[in-house]
């Protein structure tokens, strides 16, 4: 047995912890407002989301009118039609028509949905893209 004092238990895990190299304590005010410009992107994509969304059903809902609209037309034109050839062939060209309107505005709402995703997914690619640089930016400060 050893006629040195044993030192008291503190000392022990204090001399411990300060072998143990633990990493430098980020800056937290450059994390919270990091947080912050997560949170700011992923409302305003939201924002984008919704207001494409909004375009989208107005804009369906101008497309559904002036279709209910048109197809009144048709009809009060086909009842004057006395000849069943004519008649027949007048069908014919409005069901033409309205087939290509009907392609052309599924074409115009799908490339409204398309800008809105487009954008939404911009910001947040974006601020990841800044999120990336700030975290090799914390890292590097705190190595350093």
């Amino acid at each position: 047995m050893s006629d040195r004092p044993t030192p008291p238990p503190e000392m022990d895990i204090m001399r411990m912890l300060s072998d143990f190299r633990l990493p430098a304590v980020p800056d937290v005010e450059a994390l919270a407002a990091a947080q912050r410009r997560n949170f700011e992107a992923l409302s305003a994509a939201n924002k984008v989301a919704l207001e494409g969304a909004q375009a989208v059903a107005r804009r369906h809902m101008e497309i559904l009118q002036s279709s209910m609209s048109e197809m009144t037309q048709a009809m009060q034109g086909l009842t004057t039609e006395a000849d069943p050839q004519a008649k027949a062939a007048r069908q014919a060209e409005m069901l033409k028509a309205t087939y290509g309107r009907a392609v052309s505005n599924m074409q115009e709402i799908a490339d409204l949905i398309q800008k809105s995703n487009a954008e939404a997914l911009s910001l947040l690619n974006r601020r990841f893209a800044e999120a990336m640089d700030e975290v090799k930016s914390l890292m590097s400060k705190s190595s350093g």
